[in-house]
């Protein structure tokens, strides 16, 4: 299957909900290139948090593309319309070469039974015992299993076939890169049930380069992985050989790779994901996000002065706001309401205080998970400021692009790729 335009092997989806840190996230990638792998940065921005910031689509590749003349960057880049729908689609249209078809909602929506039928006729090989390079238990599909996964998926992948023709009808095929989402749902998806939705990718004919399937665990935003490591290792390798055989047997494109949304700050997975590329020659997309908007705050603090008092003026309305603010991300935020420290508190607290609580160090006594998930989904507050946030911004440049070039590269590029 021709997908034109590729993702490379490795790639980062980094997220910057003010457009002020492209050539911070920039130097990441080329640092990680200076010691041997391209990681290719995709600048990431849902349309909901273009609609709580106030921006457009096209704010995010001018940024990116001001980054990449700045500093000289020759390899590729891409800007990814994330998480969208046909409702939301049009507005990336002129803006994005990189399009994450999210249908989640879909899935579990009923199928029509001749629908199943058809697809489990069209698809014998998917029944019985399936022995796959990389691993040691082969996957067994009844009949009855394989009817299951499609009568769940099919809803979903037809959604997403919708998608893409769109996306096509409006820029040519060939001109972006597809990513299949279908991580924000209640349960994992399991090895047999990734090749019954790889299948039906190749049957509605949409090239995709990248799938985010759900993991068992939780992602919360900005903070570990809440799981057990071992079980997620076991689930992500036994993916990447479903993708393996999924690509052969269905001719699907031969960079397909896994995605992991909600990626940043996932420290006790990495290694896990780093011996099973290493082991497999798989490739990654890593989709980060608030990562990105929390080293800004780190950076206001500790620049100190007026941008401390800014960090801890936009805690005191996250923490007034914490129902509003948390509405939205309740499945993807844990986070204990008695263990957030008062405004007063924060108030009264040093730099080296703030960026204690904040900083992702979970070595440090004084590091704060809760504060930071509230802070995480409390961008809306900083995007309420407006223009005086976004001069603390460059007034605070230095201590703020160093904490972000540092947070993509040390604790994440260089774990997971190096």
């Amino acid at each position: 299957m021709n997908s034109g335009l590729q993702l490379g092997k490795y790639s980062i989806g980094v997220g910057d909900r003010f457009a002020h840190q492209a050539k911070a996230q920039l130097r990441a990638s080329m640092r990680a290139v200076a010691e041997g792998v391209d990681v290719i940065p995709v600048w990431n921005k849902s349309n909901r948090e273009h609609n709580i910031v106030g921006s457009e689509p096209a704010s995010v590749r001018q940024a990116a593309e001001a980054a990449v003349r700045e500093l000289g960057w020759t390899r590729p880049f891409h800007v990814d319309a994330d998480h969208i729908g046909l409702q939301t689609v049009d507005r990336f249209l002129d803006s994005s070469d990189f399009y994450t078809l999210d249908v989640a909602d879909a899935i579990g929506r009923p199928a029509d039974a001749a629908d199943v039928e058809a697809f489990v006729g069209r698809h014998p090989e998917l029944i019985g015992t399936i022995e796959l390079a990389g691993l040691d238990q082969p996957l067994a599909i009844t009949a009855e299993r394989a009817a299951g996964a499609a009568a769940k998926y099919l809803g979903a992948v037809r959604e997403a076939g919708r998608i893409y023709r769109h996306i096509v009808g409006k820029k040519g095929s060939g001109s972006f890169i597809t990513e299949v989402s279908m991580d924000e749902t209640d349960l994992p998806q399991t090895p047999p049930e990734l090749l019954v939705i790889l299948a039906a990718i190749s049957d509605e004919g949409i090239p995709a380069q990248t799938i985010a399937p759900k993991f068992s665990g939780r992602f919360n935003k900005g903070v570990d992985y809440v799981g057990a490591p071992a079980q997620f290792e076991e689930e992500f390798s036994a993916d990447v050989a479903v993708i393996a055989h999924a690509v052969a047997r269905y001719g699907l494109p031969a960079n397909l790779k896994l995605s992991v949304h909600s990626g940043s700050d996932k420290f006790s997975i990495y290694p896990a994901i780093h011996s099973t590329l290493a082991r497999s020659g798989a490739g990654l997309h890593l989709k980060t996000a608030g990562t990105t908007w929390l080293e800004e705050l780190i950076g206001l603090a500790e620049a100190g002065g007026e941008s401390l008092e800014l960090a801890k003026e936009v805690y005191a309305g996250a923490l007034a706001h914490c129902e509003e603010l948390c509405k939205p991300y309740a499945t993807v935020i844990d986070i204990d309401t008695t263990r957030l420290p008062s405004a007063g508190e924060v108030a009264g607290w040093s730099s080296e205080r703030f960026t204690a609580a904040l900083r992702h160090d979970p070595k440090c006594a004084e590091f704060n998970p809760h504060l930071r998930q509230l802070l995480h989904v409390g961008y809306k507050v900083a995007a309420q400021m407006g223009e005086r946030y976004l001069a603390m911004l460059v007034a605070s440049e230095e201590a703020v692009s160093r904490n972000v070039t540092f947070n993509l590269y040390e604790r994440h590029l260089k774990p997971l790729f190096l």
